[in-house]
Protein backbone atom coordinates (compact mmCIF):
# COMPACT_ATOMS: atom_id res chain seq x y z
CA UNK A 1 0.00 0.00 0.00
CA UNK A 2 1.31 3.40 -1.13
CA UNK A 3 1.67 6.32 1.74
CA UNK A 4 -1.24 7.96 -0.35
CA UNK A 5 -3.07 5.41 -0.15
CA UNK A 6 -2.78 4.98 3.91
CA UNK A 7 -3.05 8.68 4.16
CA UNK A 8 -6.15 8.58 2.62
CA UNK A 9 -7.78 5.42 4.63
CA UNK A 10 -7.54 7.07 7.79
CA UNK A 11 -8.44 10.70 6.72
CA UNK A 12 -11.36 12.57 7.89
CA UNK A 13 -14.64 13.07 5.84
CA UNK A 14 -13.78 16.06 2.81
CA UNK A 15 -14.95 19.42 3.37
CA UNK A 16 -15.37 21.42 0.41
CA UNK A 17 -16.18 25.10 0.41
CA UNK A 18 -14.82 25.04 4.40
CA UNK A 19 -12.09 23.03 3.82
CA UNK A 20 -10.38 24.63 0.85
CA UNK A 21 -12.48 27.94 0.43
CA UNK A 22 -10.23 28.86 -3.01
CA UNK A 23 -12.40 26.29 -4.29
CA UNK A 24 -15.46 28.26 -4.17
CA UNK A 25 -14.06 30.82 -6.83
CA UNK A 26 -13.82 28.74 -9.39
CA UNK A 27 -17.30 28.13 -10.07
CA UNK A 28 -18.51 25.24 -12.05
CA UNK A 29 -14.97 24.34 -12.20
CA UNK A 30 -14.86 23.18 -8.92
CA UNK A 31 -16.17 19.81 -9.35
CA UNK A 32 -13.29 18.60 -11.89
CA UNK A 33 -11.06 20.42 -9.46
CA UNK A 34 -11.71 18.42 -6.50
CA UNK A 35 -11.36 15.22 -8.49
CA UNK A 36 -8.53 12.85 -6.43
CA UNK A 37 -7.40 15.60 -4.18
CA UNK A 38 -9.28 14.01 -0.97
CA UNK A 39 -7.00 12.81 1.93
CA UNK A 40 -3.88 14.98 1.31
CA UNK A 41 -2.98 17.48 2.85
CA UNK A 42 -4.22 21.61 2.79
CA UNK A 43 -0.96 22.91 0.97
CA UNK A 44 -1.08 19.22 -1.63
CA UNK A 45 -4.63 19.49 -2.09
CA UNK A 46 -4.78 23.14 -3.44
CA UNK A 47 -1.78 22.53 -5.89
CA UNK A 48 -3.80 18.94 -7.03
CA UNK A 49 -6.55 21.35 -7.23
CA UNK A 50 -4.54 23.66 -9.77
CA UNK A 51 -3.20 20.72 -11.76
CA UNK A 52 -6.50 19.60 -12.28
CA UNK A 53 -8.05 23.12 -13.81
CA UNK A 54 -4.40 23.47 -15.60
CA UNK A 55 -5.71 19.61 -17.06
CA UNK A 56 -9.02 20.97 -18.25
CA UNK A 57 -7.47 24.02 -19.69
CA UNK A 58 -5.28 21.76 -21.44
CA UNK A 59 -8.50 19.95 -23.08
CA UNK A 60 -10.12 23.04 -23.77
CA UNK A 61 -7.17 24.52 -26.14
CA UNK A 62 -6.09 21.32 -27.78
CA UNK A 63 -10.09 20.96 -28.70
CA UNK A 64 -9.72 24.65 -29.56
CA UNK A 65 -6.77 23.41 -31.96
CA UNK A 66 -8.24 20.50 -33.71
CA UNK A 67 -11.44 22.69 -34.66
CA UNK A 68 -8.86 25.66 -36.31
CA UNK A 69 -6.77 22.57 -38.36
CA UNK A 70 -10.15 21.52 -39.11
CA UNK A 71 -11.43 24.67 -40.62
CA UNK A 72 -8.24 24.26 -42.71
CA UNK A 73 -8.62 20.99 -44.03
CA UNK A 74 -9.54 17.56 -42.06
CA UNK A 75 -7.86 15.05 -44.11
CA UNK A 76 -4.63 16.90 -44.89
CA UNK A 77 -4.30 18.29 -40.78
CA UNK A 78 -5.39 14.53 -39.44
CA UNK A 79 -2.49 13.94 -37.92
CA UNK A 80 -2.40 16.72 -35.80
CA UNK A 81 -6.15 17.16 -35.01
CA UNK A 82 -6.05 13.14 -34.16
CA UNK A 83 -2.73 13.73 -31.22
CA UNK A 84 -4.82 16.93 -30.49
CA UNK A 85 -8.03 14.58 -29.63
CA UNK A 86 -5.46 12.01 -27.95
CA UNK A 87 -3.64 14.98 -25.68
CA UNK A 88 -7.42 16.40 -25.07
CA UNK A 89 -8.57 12.48 -23.72
CA UNK A 90 -4.89 12.35 -21.51
CA UNK A 91 -5.40 15.66 -20.26
CA UNK A 92 -9.18 14.96 -18.59
CA UNK A 93 -8.30 11.91 -17.30
CA UNK A 94 -5.20 12.92 -15.76
CA UNK A 95 -6.69 13.92 -12.44
CA UNK A 96 -7.38 10.22 -11.93
CA UNK A 97 -3.56 9.93 -11.32
CA UNK A 98 -3.32 11.81 -7.92
CA UNK A 99 -4.61 8.24 -6.68
CA UNK A 100 -0.92 6.68 -7.51
CA UNK A 101 1.09 9.72 -5.80
CA UNK A 102 1.12 14.02 -5.51
CA UNK A 103 3.18 13.99 -8.72
CA UNK A 104 2.07 11.53 -10.88
CA UNK A 105 -0.41 13.85 -12.77
CA UNK A 106 1.49 16.39 -13.69
CA UNK A 107 4.04 13.92 -14.89
CA UNK A 108 1.92 12.37 -16.76
CA UNK A 109 0.57 15.96 -18.49
CA UNK A 110 3.98 17.30 -18.85
CA UNK A 111 5.12 14.01 -20.71
CA UNK A 112 2.21 14.05 -22.97
CA UNK A 113 2.26 17.69 -23.32
CA UNK A 114 5.79 17.97 -24.19
CA UNK A 115 5.77 14.80 -26.78
CA UNK A 116 2.69 16.54 -28.48
CA UNK A 117 4.61 19.69 -29.08
CA UNK A 118 7.62 18.13 -30.42
CA UNK A 119 5.45 15.82 -32.80
CA UNK A 120 3.41 19.13 -33.87
CA UNK A 121 7.00 20.74 -34.96
CA UNK A 122 7.95 17.87 -36.91
CA UNK A 123 5.01 18.15 -38.57
CA UNK A 124 4.87 21.88 -39.02
CA UNK A 125 8.54 23.65 -38.38
CA UNK A 126 9.39 25.65 -36.40
CA UNK A 127 7.48 28.71 -38.02
CA UNK A 128 4.52 27.46 -35.99
CA UNK A 129 6.24 28.89 -33.01
CA UNK A 130 4.38 26.04 -31.09
CA UNK A 131 7.71 25.64 -29.69
CA UNK A 132 7.59 28.38 -27.30
CA UNK A 133 4.94 26.41 -25.17
CA UNK A 134 7.70 24.58 -24.02
CA UNK A 135 8.39 27.97 -22.15
CA UNK A 136 4.74 27.32 -20.61
CA UNK A 137 5.81 24.18 -18.98
CA UNK A 138 8.91 25.50 -17.30
CA UNK A 139 6.97 28.57 -15.85
CA UNK A 140 4.32 26.36 -14.75
CA UNK A 141 6.40 24.01 -13.10
CA UNK A 142 7.54 26.50 -10.68
CA UNK A 143 4.35 28.17 -10.34
CA UNK A 144 2.78 24.51 -9.68
CA UNK A 145 5.53 22.58 -7.91
CA UNK A 146 7.35 25.18 -6.24
CA UNK A 147 10.53 23.70 -3.59
CA UNK A 148 7.90 21.04 -2.52
CA UNK A 149 8.93 19.63 -5.73
CA UNK A 150 12.53 21.12 -7.17
CA UNK A 151 13.82 17.86 -8.61
CA UNK A 152 10.63 17.68 -10.84
CA UNK A 153 10.93 21.07 -11.62
CA UNK A 154 13.95 21.38 -12.65
CA UNK A 155 13.18 17.95 -15.18
CA UNK A 156 10.10 20.03 -16.57
CA UNK A 157 12.98 23.09 -17.15
CA UNK A 158 15.56 21.16 -18.36
CA UNK A 159 13.89 19.01 -20.61
CA UNK A 160 11.80 21.84 -22.12
CA UNK A 161 14.21 23.84 -23.02
CA UNK A 162 15.78 20.67 -24.72
CA UNK A 163 13.27 20.01 -26.69
CA UNK A 164 12.66 23.12 -27.69
CA UNK A 165 16.32 23.87 -29.03
CA UNK A 166 15.95 20.40 -30.36
CA UNK A 167 12.86 21.23 -32.14
CA UNK A 168 13.79 25.10 -33.66
CA UNK A 169 17.24 23.17 -35.17
CA UNK A 170 16.24 19.77 -36.17
CA UNK A 171 12.56 20.85 -37.73
CA UNK A 172 13.36 24.37 -39.93
CA UNK A 173 10.67 25.52 -41.90
CA UNK A 174 12.23 23.50 -45.04
CA UNK A 175 12.25 19.99 -43.15
CA UNK A 176 8.34 20.44 -42.76
CA UNK A 177 6.17 17.18 -43.51
CA UNK A 178 2.92 18.85 -43.73
CA UNK A 179 3.20 22.17 -46.16
CA UNK A 180 0.95 24.24 -44.07
CA UNK A 181 -1.29 26.94 -45.14
CA UNK A 182 0.66 30.45 -44.28
CA UNK A 183 -2.22 31.20 -42.31
CA UNK A 184 -2.50 28.65 -40.17
CA UNK A 185 1.20 29.12 -39.30
CA UNK A 186 0.45 32.88 -38.48
CA UNK A 187 -2.05 32.01 -36.57
CA UNK A 188 -0.06 29.13 -34.89
CA UNK A 189 2.46 31.99 -34.21
CA UNK A 190 0.53 34.40 -32.70
CA UNK A 191 -1.56 32.29 -30.47
CA UNK A 192 1.76 30.38 -28.80
CA UNK A 193 3.38 33.84 -28.77
CA UNK A 194 0.44 35.26 -27.33
CA UNK A 195 -0.53 32.21 -24.65
CA UNK A 196 3.13 31.88 -23.54
CA UNK A 197 4.01 35.62 -22.64
CA UNK A 198 0.55 35.42 -20.94
CA UNK A 199 0.92 32.20 -18.76
CA UNK A 200 4.34 33.63 -17.78
CA UNK A 201 3.20 36.64 -16.37
CA UNK A 202 0.37 35.22 -14.93
CA UNK A 203 2.98 32.83 -13.44
CA UNK A 204 5.07 35.43 -12.08
CA UNK A 205 2.45 37.81 -10.86
CA UNK A 206 1.04 34.63 -9.06
CA UNK A 207 4.55 34.06 -7.18
CA UNK A 208 4.80 37.67 -6.59
CA UNK A 209 1.12 37.64 -4.98
CA UNK A 210 2.34 34.44 -3.15
CA UNK A 211 5.68 35.71 -1.86
CA UNK A 212 3.79 39.10 -0.24
CA UNK A 213 1.31 36.54 0.83
CA UNK A 214 4.18 34.25 2.75
CA UNK A 215 5.59 37.91 3.91
CA UNK A 216 2.67 39.08 5.32
CA UNK A 217 2.11 35.53 7.32
CA UNK A 218 5.44 35.90 8.44
CA UNK A 219 4.93 39.16 9.65
CA UNK A 220 1.38 38.55 11.16
CA UNK A 221 3.07 35.36 12.95
CA UNK A 222 6.11 36.96 14.17
CA UNK A 223 3.70 40.02 15.51
CA UNK A 224 2.32 37.53 17.84
CA UNK A 225 5.55 36.40 19.46
CA UNK A 226 7.81 40.27 19.07
CA UNK A 227 6.52 44.24 19.74
CA UNK A 228 6.24 45.57 16.33
CA UNK A 229 8.96 47.95 17.23
CA UNK A 230 11.73 44.97 18.02
CA UNK A 231 10.18 43.39 14.81
CA UNK A 232 11.21 46.53 12.03
CA UNK A 233 14.50 46.40 14.48
CA UNK A 234 15.36 42.81 13.25
CA UNK A 235 14.60 43.74 9.68
CA UNK A 236 17.31 46.38 9.53
CA UNK A 237 19.89 44.47 11.38
CA UNK A 238 18.65 40.78 10.82
CA UNK A 239 22.32 39.52 12.40
CA UNK A 240 22.37 42.22 14.93
CA UNK A 241 21.33 41.25 18.53
CA UNK A 242 18.28 43.24 20.38
CA UNK A 243 19.50 44.03 24.00
CA UNK A 244 18.24 47.25 25.85
CA UNK A 245 18.53 48.25 28.87
CA UNK A 246 15.46 50.58 29.60
CA UNK A 247 16.25 53.53 32.79
CA UNK A 248 12.24 53.33 33.06
CA UNK A 249 9.82 51.50 32.44
CA UNK A 250 6.28 49.38 33.86
CA UNK A 251 5.94 45.45 34.77
CA UNK A 252 2.41 43.65 35.37
CA UNK A 253 1.74 40.42 36.53
CA UNK A 254 -1.32 38.71 37.17
CA UNK A 255 -2.42 35.32 38.00
CA UNK A 256 -5.80 33.66 38.91
CA UNK A 257 -6.14 32.26 42.83
CA UNK A 258 -5.90 29.00 42.58
CA UNK A 259 -6.65 27.59 39.28
CA UNK A 260 -4.06 24.85 39.04
CA UNK A 261 -6.66 23.11 41.81
CA UNK A 262 -9.21 24.27 40.25
CA UNK A 263 -8.18 23.15 36.64
CA UNK A 264 -7.54 19.95 37.54
CA UNK A 265 -11.56 19.90 38.61
CA UNK A 266 -12.38 21.22 35.33
CA UNK A 267 -10.97 19.06 33.14
CA UNK A 268 -8.33 19.96 30.18
CA UNK A 269 -11.62 21.29 27.66
CA UNK A 270 -13.36 23.24 29.89
CA UNK A 271 -9.59 24.76 31.50
CA UNK A 272 -8.30 25.73 28.15
CA UNK A 273 -11.57 27.17 26.92
CA UNK A 274 -11.19 29.43 30.09
CA UNK A 275 -7.65 30.18 29.31
CA UNK A 276 -8.13 30.83 25.83
CA UNK A 277 -11.13 33.47 26.73
CA UNK A 278 -9.31 35.09 29.22
CA UNK A 279 -5.90 35.31 27.44
CA UNK A 280 -7.46 36.63 24.16
CA UNK A 281 -9.31 39.47 26.13
CA UNK A 282 -6.12 40.36 28.04
CA UNK A 283 -4.34 40.48 24.78
CA UNK A 284 -7.39 43.05 23.55
CA UNK A 285 -7.17 45.25 26.19
CA UNK A 286 -2.91 45.33 26.47
CA UNK A 287 -3.77 46.11 22.43
CA UNK A 288 -6.12 48.64 23.26
CA UNK A 289 -4.05 50.48 26.31
CA UNK A 290 -0.52 50.19 24.16
CA UNK A 291 1.28 48.16 26.52
CA UNK A 292 2.95 44.64 25.35
CA UNK A 293 2.49 41.04 26.39
CA UNK A 294 5.45 39.42 27.34
CA UNK A 295 4.56 35.96 28.21
CA UNK A 296 1.76 34.14 29.30
CA UNK A 297 2.72 30.80 32.06
CA UNK A 298 -0.72 28.78 32.63
CA UNK A 299 -3.05 31.34 33.86
CA UNK A 300 -0.46 33.86 34.84
CA UNK A 301 0.41 36.74 32.47
CA UNK A 302 2.85 39.03 32.36
CA UNK A 303 2.65 42.54 30.44
CA UNK A 304 5.14 45.84 30.34
CA UNK A 305 4.86 49.25 29.03
CA UNK A 306 7.66 51.48 27.88
CA UNK A 307 10.05 48.66 27.35
CA UNK A 308 10.52 48.55 23.10
CA UNK A 309 9.36 52.49 22.69
CA UNK A 310 9.58 54.97 24.95
CA UNK A 311 6.13 55.75 26.91
CA UNK A 312 6.11 58.61 29.34
CA UNK A 313 2.77 57.60 30.67
CA UNK A 314 4.10 53.67 30.91
CA UNK A 315 2.69 53.55 34.25
CA UNK A 316 -0.67 55.22 33.81
CA UNK A 317 -0.92 52.74 30.72
CA UNK A 318 -0.60 49.38 33.09
CA UNK A 319 -2.74 50.76 35.61
CA UNK A 320 -5.78 51.19 32.82
CA UNK A 321 -5.03 47.38 32.10
CA UNK A 322 -4.97 46.31 35.81
CA UNK A 323 -7.97 47.96 36.30
CA UNK A 324 -9.90 46.76 33.01
CA UNK A 325 -8.77 42.65 33.71
CA UNK A 326 -10.73 41.93 36.89
CA UNK A 327 -14.33 42.44 34.49
CA UNK A 328 -12.81 39.87 32.41
CA UNK A 329 -12.54 37.52 35.24
CA UNK A 330 -15.70 38.37 36.67
CA UNK A 331 -17.73 37.82 32.93
CA UNK A 332 -15.12 34.43 32.49
CA UNK A 333 -16.66 33.47 36.27
CA UNK A 334 -20.36 33.85 35.54
CA UNK A 335 -20.56 32.38 31.62
CA UNK A 336 -18.31 29.27 33.01
CA UNK A 337 -20.34 29.22 36.53
CA UNK A 338 -16.36 29.09 38.42
CA UNK A 339 -15.04 30.82 40.99
CA UNK A 340 -12.12 33.09 39.54
CA UNK A 341 -10.12 35.56 41.29
CA UNK A 342 -6.98 37.77 39.94
CA UNK A 343 -4.47 38.64 41.65
CA UNK A 344 -2.10 41.12 39.63
CA UNK A 345 1.24 43.13 40.65
CA UNK A 346 2.77 46.14 39.10
CA UNK A 347 6.63 47.61 39.49
CA UNK A 348 8.43 50.34 37.80
CA UNK A 349 12.27 50.97 37.24
CA UNK A 350 15.24 50.14 35.43
CA UNK A 351 15.12 46.74 33.08
CA UNK A 352 16.89 44.86 31.00
CA UNK A 353 14.85 43.70 27.40
CA UNK A 354 16.28 41.34 24.47
CA UNK A 355 15.97 38.81 22.12
CA UNK A 356 16.26 35.30 23.15
CA UNK A 357 16.75 31.62 21.45
CA UNK A 358 17.70 30.62 17.68
CA UNK A 359 14.63 28.76 16.27
CA UNK A 360 12.21 29.56 18.65
CA UNK A 361 12.77 33.00 19.98
CA UNK A 362 11.07 35.53 22.15
CA UNK A 363 11.08 38.93 23.64
CA UNK A 364 11.78 39.19 27.10
CA UNK A 365 12.30 41.10 30.03
CA UNK A 366 14.64 40.80 32.94
CA UNK A 367 15.84 42.74 36.60
CA UNK A 368 14.87 43.64 39.76
CA UNK A 369 11.44 45.53 38.84
CA UNK A 370 10.63 41.92 36.98
CA UNK A 371 11.33 40.71 40.12
CA UNK A 372 9.19 42.77 42.65
CA UNK A 373 6.44 42.94 39.90
CA UNK A 374 6.20 39.28 40.52
CA UNK A 375 6.52 39.21 44.11
CA UNK A 376 3.90 41.70 44.64
CA UNK A 377 1.35 39.51 42.40
CA UNK A 378 2.55 36.69 44.57
CA UNK A 379 2.06 38.50 47.98
CA UNK A 380 -0.88 40.44 47.19
CA UNK A 381 -4.58 39.48 47.54
CA UNK A 382 -7.06 38.15 45.59
CA UNK A 383 -8.98 40.56 43.90
CA UNK A 384 -6.54 43.04 44.25
CA UNK A 385 -3.94 44.96 42.29
CA UNK A 386 -0.63 45.59 44.59
CA UNK A 387 1.52 48.81 43.27
CA UNK A 388 5.33 49.39 44.48
CA UNK A 389 6.21 52.92 45.74
CA UNK A 390 7.49 53.73 41.99
CA UNK A 391 4.25 53.04 40.77
CA UNK A 392 2.26 55.10 43.88
CA UNK A 393 4.62 57.74 42.90
CA UNK A 394 3.87 57.79 39.20
CA UNK A 395 0.61 57.57 38.88
CA UNK A 396 -0.07 60.71 41.98
CA UNK A 397 -3.84 61.77 41.95
CA UNK A 398 -4.72 60.46 38.71
CA UNK A 399 -5.75 57.43 40.52
CA UNK A 400 -6.82 55.97 43.75
CA UNK A 401 -5.19 54.17 46.03
CA UNK A 402 -4.98 52.71 49.42
CA UNK A 403 -1.66 52.17 51.09
CA UNK A 404 -1.28 48.67 52.35
CA UNK A 405 1.86 49.55 54.44
CA UNK A 406 5.17 47.83 54.85
CA UNK A 407 4.87 44.55 53.48
CA UNK A 408 7.73 41.80 53.88
CA UNK A 409 8.61 40.52 50.40
CA UNK A 410 10.75 37.41 49.75
CA UNK A 411 13.97 37.79 48.09
CA UNK A 412 13.09 41.83 48.27
CA UNK A 413 12.94 42.80 51.76
CA UNK A 414 10.08 44.96 52.92
CA UNK A 415 9.17 47.46 50.96
CA UNK A 416 5.49 49.68 51.09
CA UNK A 417 2.77 48.77 48.96
CA UNK A 418 -0.39 50.53 47.70
CA UNK A 419 -3.67 48.77 46.71
CA UNK A 420 -4.82 50.53 43.39
CA UNK A 421 -8.51 51.40 43.49
CA UNK A 422 -9.85 53.27 40.58
CA UNK A 423 -8.62 55.72 38.00
CA UNK A 424 -9.60 59.27 39.25
CA UNK A 425 -12.73 60.93 37.95
CA UNK A 426 -11.56 64.82 36.63
CA UNK A 427 -13.02 67.60 39.25
CA UNK A 428 -16.45 68.57 37.76
CA UNK A 429 -16.41 72.01 36.43
CA UNK A 430 -18.46 74.34 38.45
CA UNK A 431 -21.50 76.13 36.98
CA UNK A 432 -20.86 79.94 36.48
Amino acid sequence: MSPRSASHMVSPPRRRAADLPILDRLGPLRRYAEIGIAGYPHEARIRLAVINVMALLIAFTSMAYVATYASFGVMKYWPLIAVNLGLAAIALVAPLAHRINEIAAIVVIWVAEYAALFFFVRELGHNSGIQLNYIIGAAVAFAICGMAHIRLVFAAVLSGLALHLAAWFLYPPGSARITADPALLHNLYVSSAVTTFGIVALVVGYALIKADRARAEADKLLATILPEPIIDRLKETPEGRIADAIPNASVLFSDLVGFTNLAHDLGAARTVEILDGLVTEFDRLASEHGVEKIKTIGDGYMAVAGVSQHQVDHCQRLARLALAMPGVVDSLSRTHDVDLRIRIGIASGPVMAGVIGADKFSYDVWGETVNLAARLESHGLPGEIQVSAQVHDALGDGFLMSERGPVPIKGVGTRRTWFLIEEAKPAATAAT
